[in-house]
């Protein structure tokens, strides 16, 4: 298999891996053994990153697994809801404290993404623009596509990125299990079935739905993923619910989104793209650390956790770091509202940022 049939593909495509119901199936078997294995380990977000790293090695190994994208949407519907279930009067009444760290993550994303840009052009062969778009620290489907449409290479940026988070779903999660002895899983943070009447399920289902739908029709970025939540958000803050979804539910979730991670790997030949995967890790390094340092800034002048902060900076996706949070324990909020607004900080300025400096370079 060539380079050119890697299929790092935007999720705009309805497959990630092999297309067919037998590499799906298969995938799925992987993912839950993986789960049930890391679960077994007490690892904190078990589910998702035992699905995520069995699948990943099953995907080098050249096995045929492969995820719909509808499925992995639906999922992360219900990832969603479950989110938006984290928000609280309470937590809301802290938005003004955040003010100081959210103009610090925007100092942070800016730094982050121009040394990742300058490690990339140093260590690699990429083009200028394909470099600018790989190293932004958030956004794989949107940096992919708009990279793409640049002239950039979309295989590269998408590479680069999901190679950003896997290493950050990968470290965070083992960082807090092997250091602050973390084993808290989501499925013990949400209630069983029994915990939910027909009224609670129907306000859920609602909030998945009508989230899903508006999200899609707002173009919101992680529509899926932020509509549910956003209309989530409404409802417990309303008092119309104080319900989560199921626990099986969350555990399949999880083991579907971690699973969909892995099978982005699919076709990459690690003899022939060890020194671009070498660059994309140290990239999402130089962002683990840009996270690490800006937070101990926002600690030290604000007061805030700074585990949540850490976790708030942290460069991994918004579903996979917003479970981390719920998984440990750290509010939502904050980590949800953290990266909603650093992954619009990206969507908005980052082509205008290409467009007056990088492109004005080339000319």
């Amino acid at each position: 298999m060539s380079e050119k049939d890697i299929r790092f593909k935007p999720e705009k495509k309805r497959i990630i891996g092999h297309e067919g119901w037998q590499p799906l199936a298969l995938a799925l078997v992987i993912g839950t053994v993986g789960g049930f294995v890391f679960n077994w380990l007490r690892m904190p977000l078990a589910w998702m990153l035992g699905a995520c790293v069995f699948s990943t090695v099953a995907a080098f190994l050249g096995l045929r697994v492969g995820m719909r994208v509808r499925l992995r949407q639906g999922m992360i519907i219900i990832l969603g809801v479950l989110l938006g279930s984290g928000f609280t009067p309470e937590l809301l009444q802290r938005l003004g404290e955040w003010a100081v760290s959210l103009c610090v993550l925007t100092g942070m994303t800016m730094t982050g993404a121009t040394l990742c840009y300058a490690w990339l052009r140093r260590v690699t062969d990429w083009d200028k623009v394909t470099c600018y778009f790989a190293a932004m620290p958030g956004g794989l489907n949107d940096m992919t596509i708009m990279g793409g449409a640049m002239g950039g290479d979309e295989r590269s940026i998408a590479l680069a990125h999901a190679l950003r988070i896997l290493t950050v779903v990968l470290t965070i999660p083992i960082w807090y299990r092997l250091v602050n002895g973390a084993q808290t899983s989501v499925l013990t943070m949400v209630h069983g079935p029994t915990g939910n009447d027909w009224k609670d399920y129907a306000v859920l289902i609602a909030c998945g739905v009508i989230g899903a739908v508006a999200g899609r029709l707002l173009r919101l970025p992680a529509s899926f993923m932020m509509g549910p939540m956003i209309v989530s958000a409404i409802a417990h803050l309303g008092g119309l619910t104080s319900s989560q979804p199921p626990g099986f539910l969350v555990a399949a979730a999880q083991v579907v989104v971690g699973t969909g991670i892995g099978c982005r790997f699919v076709g990459a030949n690690f003899d022939r793209l060890h020194k671009e995967m070498a660059a994309s890790i140290g990239a999402a390094f130089i962002l683990i650390a840009c996270a690490v340092g800006f937070a101990e800034i926002t600690h030290a002048l604000t007061g805030l956790n700074l585990d949540a902060t850490v976790l708030s900076y942290a460069p991994g996706g918004f579903a996979e770091m917003s479970l981390i949070g719920l998984a440990l324990g750290i509010e939502i909020a904050m980590v949800a509202t953290h990266h909603l607004f650093r992954l619009f900080l990206i969507i908005i300025t980052g082509p205008i940022v290409f467009r007056t400096i990088l492109r004005r370079a080339r000319r």
